[in-house]
Order: C-alpha cells, then sequence, then structure tokens
C-alpha cells in the first residue's frame, strides 16, 4: 500500500466511524455523578473470571489488577519486585526459596497469608483442570509449604532460573476451598475477593466488568474510584465510543483503527514497541497429554518440507506494509518479541527464510507433492490434495485482509486454502484442545522473563484426553525442545540461560510448528480530556492497556472535573511523572507478544 493510499484508507475508515450509530457498543454502566471513573474499551469479552482457566488477555488484565502475585515486573526495569511476597532469600543449592509474605488484606477484610499462596501453588500442581492459565509454572516444584503465616517455602526438584517471575495470581484458600470443582467454578460471585487495586464489583457478560477502588490496598488506594471494562463487538464501533466519548481508553488497536484517531484533538495516539508475536499455528498432528492424536489436521503439515515451504511462501515485509500499515516489524525471527532485546533472537545466513516462491515449489516438488492440471498438490501418494482450512476469527477485517494475501501466496505453491471465520470461543476450543484446524491466526503476549511463552510449546501444555489443562499453542512436543528448556529453567548464569533460550526460538523457528509474521507496533489511544495520568510499562515509553503488570491501571488518574469526570477539560497527561502530551501519527515513531490471534487476544 502507497503512502497515499495508506492515508485514503485510514480517511475512509474515519468516515464510516462517523456514520456507525453508537448503538453497537455493548453499554456499560453510567458513571455517578462525582466518580472519578475511567472507561476502558474492549474488543473482546472474558473467557473466564476463574484465574486458573482464563487465557486472554483481557481475562489475564483483570486478574491483575484484583488479585496480588508474589512478585511483579519493577514498571522502571521489568526487573522481579516484591509484591505479596515482601522478600525473599534461596538456599546455597537454589533449591529452595523461602518468601516472607507481607501483611496485606483480602478485600473482605481477612488477612492474606502464606497459607493463600501454598493453596493457589498446589491446587495446579494436583488438579488437572487448573493448569490451563499457568500449569509449568509450578512443573518444576517438589513441594510447597507454609511454615506459618508470614513463611512460604517452595522446594524446587532442580534450580529455577525463573523462580522470581512466576505469573500466577494467589487466590484467597477461604473462598476458593470450599468450590469443589476448580475447573467448573466460575468466580462470578461479587464482589470477587481479591488483594489487587481493584475489586470486581459487577460483570455483565460479553457487556462489561465493573471494578472499584480497593480501600485497602496495601500500596495505598487507586486515584480513581472506579474501572470500567467495556466490551464492543467489533473494533470499529469501540473506535467511535473512543471518539464520542463514550470510552476514555482503548488499546490493543489494529493498525486502520489507530490511523483512524489521528487529528483529533482530544485523543492521544500511543505508539510504542509491543510484547506480542503474531503467527501461523500449523497443526503438525495434534495429540494429547498421553500422546493419542486429537483432531483432523491435514497430513500434510506434518511433514517439516510442507511446512518449510509455506514459510517460504509467505511475504512478511508486504503483511506489515499492506495490512498493518508499516506499523509492525517483519518477525526475522521467533515468538519473542525485539522490544526484549536481551532475548530477542532473529534469524540470520542459511537459517534465515524469506519471501521466495520459486525455493518454496521446488521444496515441495523435491518432497514429492506434486502438482495437478488444477495447480493443486496431491500427497506423494496421490490419495488427498493440499486443501487446507485457515481458521481466524468471525468480523476481523485485518484477519480478513492477512487470509487474502497468505491465500493467494499458497496457492502459488500449490496449496489451496479456504477461510474458515470463528468466533473466539470456538477458535480457543479448535486451536488449544480438539484440534480441528490445518491453519491458523495465532499470537501471545510475551513477559519480561519469556518462559511462560516458550513454555506454550512443551509436550506437558497439551490438553487431557477430557479436555481439560493444557494451554499448548501449537499441541509440539520436540525432544530436543523439551531438553533446551530443561536446560535453560535449571541455568542461573544469566547470560548461558540467554543463549539457550535463543536456541529454542532457533527450533521453533527451523522446525516450524508456528510460523511467526510479524511483531505488532502496540498502538492505543486515550482522550486526554479524560485521563490526567498513567504510567506506562516499562514507564520509559511502555505499555499501557496489555501490559504486564498492574502499574498503568494502578496509576490512572482522572482528570478534575466539577460534575463527573467527563466534562470536556484537559489537563494532558503524566506519564512516568513527566508532564507530556504525545500525539504519534501512522508513520511516526516506529522502533526497532498468554496471545491475540490477532483479535482472540489470549495473554
Amino acid at each position: 500500500m502507497t503512502r497515499l493510499g495508506a492515508r485514503l484508507a485510514a480517511l475512509g475508515l474515519t468516515l464510516l466511524l462517523a456514520i456507525l450509530p453508537a448503538t453497537q457498543a455493548l453499554a456499560g454502566p453510567a458513571p455517578e455523578p462525582g466518580k472519578k471513573v475511567v472507561r476502558l474499551g474492549v474488543t473482546q469479552s472474558v473467557d473466564s473470571m476463574n484465574p486458573f482457566l482464563a487465557v486472554r488477555l483481557v481475562s489475564s488484565s483483570v486478574h491483575r489488577w484484583i488479585y496480588g502475585f508474589l512478585t511483579v515486573p519493577d514498571p522502571k526495569t521489568l526487573q522481579p519486585s516484591p509484591d505479596l511476597a515482601e522478600s525473599w532469600e534461596a538456599s546455597d543449592d537454589k533449591l529452595t526459596w523461602t518468601f516472607k509474605i507481607r501483611e496485606a488484606k483480602w478485600s473482605d477484610g481477612k488477612p492474606v497469608t502464606a497459607q493463600d499462596a501454598a493453596w493457589t501453588f498446589n491446587t495446579i500442581m494436583t488438579v488437572d483442570a487448573a493448569k490451563q492459565s499457568n500449569g509449568p509454572a509450578v512443573e518444576n516444584f517438589e513441594s510447597v509449604t507454609a511454615t506459618d503465616d508470614r513463611t512460604l517455602v517452595i522446594k524446587t526438584k532442580k534450580p529455577q532460573a525463573s523462580m522470581l517471575d512466576n505469573p500466577i495470581p494467589i487466590v484467597p484458600k477461604h473462598v476458593w476451598e470450599g468450590v469443589g470443582d476448580v475447573g467448573a467454578f466460575e468466580n462470578e460471585t461479587y464482589p470477587v475477593v481479591g488483594s489487587g487495586p481493584y475489586i470486581a464489583i459487577e460483570h455483565k457478560k460479553n457487556a462489561y466488568i465493573k471494578l472499584k477502588a480497593n480501600p485497602d490496598y496495601w500500596r495505598g488506594a487507586p486515584k480513581i474510584d472506579e474501572l470500567h471494562v467495556i466490551f464492543y463487538e467489533n473494533p470499529e464501533a469501540a473506535i467511535t465510543g473512543l471518539k464520542k466519548g463514550d470510552i476514555d481508553w482503548m488499546g490493543r488497536l489494529a493498525a486502520p483503527q489507530f490511523d483512524a484517531l489521528a487529528g483529533d484533538p482530544n485523543i492521544v495516539q500511543w505508539n510504542t514497541q509491543g510484547r506480542r508475536a503474531s503467527y501461523l499455528q500449523l497443526n503438525h498432528g495434534a495429540q494429547t497429554i498421553d500422546n493419542k492424536p486429537v483432531g483432523d489436521g491435514h497430513p500434510a503439515l506434518q511433514d517439516p518440507k510442507v511446512r518449510q515451504a509455506i514459510h517460504y511462501a509467505i511475504d512478511k515485509k508486504a503483511l506489515v506494509d499492506q495490512v498493518q500499515n508499516g506499523l509492525a516489524v517483519p518477525a526475522d525471527g521467533s515468538i519473542i518479541p525485539p522490544m526484549y532485546q536481551e532475548f530477542f533472537w532473529k534469524a540470520e545466513g542459511d537459517d534465515l527464510v524469506t519471501y521466495d516462491i520459486a525455493k518454496a515449489n521446488q521444496i515441495l516438488d523435491d518432497a514429492g507433492y506434486k502438482k495437478g492440471a488444477d495447480g493443486i498438490r496431491t500427497m506423494p501418494d496421490g490419495k488427498r490434495k493440499l486443501e487446507m482450512r485457515f481458521s481466524i476469527h468471525a468480523e476481523d477485517p485485518v484477519e480478513e485482509k492477512l487470509a487474502q494475501f497468505v491465500t493467494g501466496w499458497l496457492k502459488d505453491v500449490g496449496i489451496a486454502l479456504s477461510t474458515k471465520k470463528l468466533d473466539s470461543n470456538k477458535f480457543t476450543e479448535e486451536t488449544g484442545f480438539t484440534g480441528l484446524f490445518d491453519i491458523a491466526i495465532s499470537g501471545w503476549s510475551v513477559n519480561p522473563d519469556p518462559e511462560e511463552i516458550l513454555a506454550t510449546h512443551l509436550c506437558s501444555r497439551r490438553p487431557t484426553a477430557s479436555g481439560e489443562g493444557g494451554g499448548t499453542e501449537s499441541f509440539y512436543c520436540d525432544p530436543d525442545y523439551e531438553k533446551l528448556y530443561q536446560e535453560q529453567l535449571a541455568e542461573l548464569d544469566r547470560a548461558k540461560r540467554v543463549e539457550i533460550i535463543k536456541q529454542m526460538q532457533k527450533r521453533l523457528y527451523t522446525d516450524a510448528p508456528v510460523i511467526a509474521l510479524y511483531y505488532p507496533n502496540n498502538l492505543e489511544g486515550y482522550r486526554k480530556d479524560r485521563i490526567a495520568g498513567i504510567t506506562p510499562i516499562p514507564e520509559d515509553r511502555g505499555i499501557l492497556y496489555g501490559a504486564s503488570s498492574y502499574w498503568p491501571a494502578y496509576s490512572l488518574e482522572a482528570v478534575e472535573t466539577s460534575d463527573g469526570p467527563a466534562d470536556g477539560s484537559s489537563t494532558g497527561l503524566v506519564v512516568g511523572g513527566i508532564a507530556a502530551v504525545v500525539i504519534l501519527g501512522a508513520g511516526g515513531f516506529l522502533l526497532a507478544r498468554r496471545r491475540r490471534s490477532v483479535a482472540d487476544e489470549r495473554e
């Protein structure tokens, strides 16, 4: 797309937004006069209020706001910093970790204790259904015990380098131990008992979540009274809501939506490096955790040569230019984005896969996949054509456009794709549990320590025969990858661990159970007449919504008004303690991803 074409596309979307009725949004609760309320718009509903089950980005974000963790990323350095654990120490052999739990309260007034953390971790260790969100985080735990109310002791099977980056929210034992089947518990009794900066007080499914400031939060209550998360049926309606003032803030914007905000004097466009990778997920032979085949993936995708040919057939630079309007970085690497420079791996030399249709065709020719008269190849035994499904999310114009490009390129190498549109729930089910797909658009957010995203490709992340547990991103189960994962887990020398993690990324890149397409910029918009302050993470031009911590939501400040949070006045934005109003155009600030698929937003 030319620069003029991009501008015309943005103008066209802007005109479309101007005529879309605001009633397309699912209405959230009206802010009460006199309260400081910030309203966040999202284009995805919560998959579960149960933190043991939730995998979507919006759900993980809400859980970061209402629950405490042992540690959280420091907003400046992204290094582990105290949360519910105020201090810790490790034994000389690094097999025993002792955490001192701070004096804090649950939102129902009961004290937070080490027993709460022990119950949370032991539940994940022993209950298959509780492993879905963060199972691998405790796989190396030998035992977890609370020796008293303030002391938590975790013994590991071998040293664990990521010990202080544990991604598991701590739940109140006195609430959860009586729920029975953890996997069936919806956690929908409001107010939800938590220990984080906000309390979830109301939830209308597929409409909104209402949170109020926790007055007893150990760091001090947030500076706003309420945070409302408003769900929209489609991105265009959400952008209309932002421009009209129905919401104050929206993250995870696609490039056309971001461009449509240009020129609005009340809206700040926030464009920074992102923590995501967008990629293709290939069904290379889905299996359950006990190695039983599941699903109906095309058998050709079990051949690494076919996966490699598909990789060569994709023009990633064109996808960045044509689908992302230039607001992304082509992925000449694996699933850790360049935002995390220390861990980022980029393919070079013979490892680098470039757009090369001739080479893709040659690979398939040499592997015995012959083209028929219609140009479509067949399996080497001649019994089945290379006709495959491409699963995307319904009503997502960006994914639909991406599918058009990929379909055209794969046709050039003799693979026929048919687009299969699914709602978010069905998409998650088919690509993460039942294996009823061939190729799907996918992606995941990456934390400062990338172990969690690497763990989504472990054998242990595959679902049980009954569909419990799981959390797999690719149904991958590779001995070489598993060996490297265990090595990095136990490697306490930081530099050596980084190199092992880069080898893991290389293995994913060359074996191609997933094919990274691009690293999207973090694109957001907020109203400077509604939001007076917010701290991104990291503070130096980091992420707001969808960050790896609760800091941005906790730091929110609403514009002071005489009659409520929205009278159109503006005081600018305080970012990381420095007053700034930053307007970034589509061609402006381009630096240098559990997952948004691209719209499913699994964390």
